[in-house]
């Protein structure tokens, strides 16, 4: 009975999403034997048209690895487009995904790491990055522990999109906190005992991070994480979705960081906050292919990497100089 209403709501929601909706049912009925061929497709032709970001791919990528040659690094540039189309195609997907569905489509490696924290009384954080299908992994575990998390995520500009991708996070229970002002939320999920998930892999602004090193370069990172670990004493387990050699999903759950807790709060923070950044290094240093390279994770420290949006912010500088003069 259970099973048949949420096949009903199902449709409703299909309905009610008119376009939207009948196109991403129509991505949803697609055999996964054929999905990953449709989003590498879909992937090389982004490659092909979107000059700006195969740039900054490239960029980044020789920026972090000046070892590897022309020829790799355009290799590995085409599979990173080619991973995003495949994650994009099997997002559309989970839109339409039953419980059932999402628990028989992923395997989990390192279950033991994740039954053991859940126990924890003082909640779980769980920090993760861009890499594989990202939108997988929180809806695959609160699947498959029979429980909500709570999210944290940057709000998206668009309106549309971001009401799309929040009732995807959403779904089975989970909550959705926006980045901003989040932390005595957080802090809340924590002191209940319950599972709190971030992406931790983008930038954030100097004031309200540390400094880190990330392949080899410093970075500005978010010590959020760090910052309730340590105040929580929670367990910080870092937890990826990737995807294997035959296109199949794999959550990967990792033991539980040894954070460092001491008197000192500030060094505390910085080399908390460099343990969890240097565990999504590993991931990535792992499935290269798999990770954002899309996002200009070096530009508050090495903005010349990126000469484009230098010269993109001087003209609407001087637009905007321009303007006040007039007035």
């Amino acid at each position: 009975m259970a099973g048949k209403r949420e096949e009903q709501g199902q449709q409703r929601l299909r309905k009610s999403q008119g376009f939207t909706g009948t196109l991403t049912a129509f991505i949803a009925s697609i055999p996964q034997k054929h999905i990953a061929h449709v989003g590498r497709l879909l992937g090389m032709f982004a490659y092909i048209v979107d000059l700006r970001h195969r740039r900054i791919v490239r960029r980044n990528l020789q920026f972090t690895h000046p070892e590897w040659s022309r020829e790799s690094i355009q290799k590995l540039s085409k599979r990173v487009f080619q991973n995003i189309g495949i994650t994009l195609t099997e997002i559309c997907q989970m839109t339409c995904f039953s419980r059932e569905d999402i628990l028989g489509k992923v395997r989990i490696r390192g279950e033991e790491n994740l039954l053991n924290a859940i126990k924890s009384p003082k909640g779980i954080i769980m920090i993760s990055a861009h890499l594989g299908n990202w939108e997988m992994a929180p809806l695959l575990v609160s699947c498959y522990l029979q429980k909500p998390l709570v999210l944290v995520a940057r709000q998206i500009q668009s309106n549309t999109l971001g009401r799309w991708i929040h009732r995807l996070r959403g779904r089975f229970g989970n909550i959705v906190l926006d980045k901003k002002r989040a932390l005595p939320k957080m802090a809340r999920t924590l002191r209940n005992g319950k599972a709190l998930g971030l992406l931790i892999d983008q930038g954030t602004k100097r004031s309200e991070g540390v400094e880190v090193s990330f392949f080899n370069r410093t970075v500005t990172a978010t010590p959020a994480a760090a910052l309730l670990a340590r105040r929580y004493d929670s367990p910080v387990l870092p937890v990826f979705c990737i995807r294997e050699a035959d296109d199949t999903l794999t959550l990967v759950a990792e033991p539980p960081l040894a954070v460092k807790r001491t008197e000192d709060l500030r060094a505390d923070l910085k080399e908390n906050t460099q343990i969890m950044t240097s565990a999504i290094e590993k991931a990535v240093r792992a499935y290269p292919e798999q990770w954002f390279w899309f996002h200009k994770r070096w530009k508050r420290r090495y903005p010349y990497l990126y000469p484009e949006d230098l010269a993109r912010r001087q003209r609407r500088r001087e637009k905007r100089w321009a303007g006040s003069t007039k007035g």
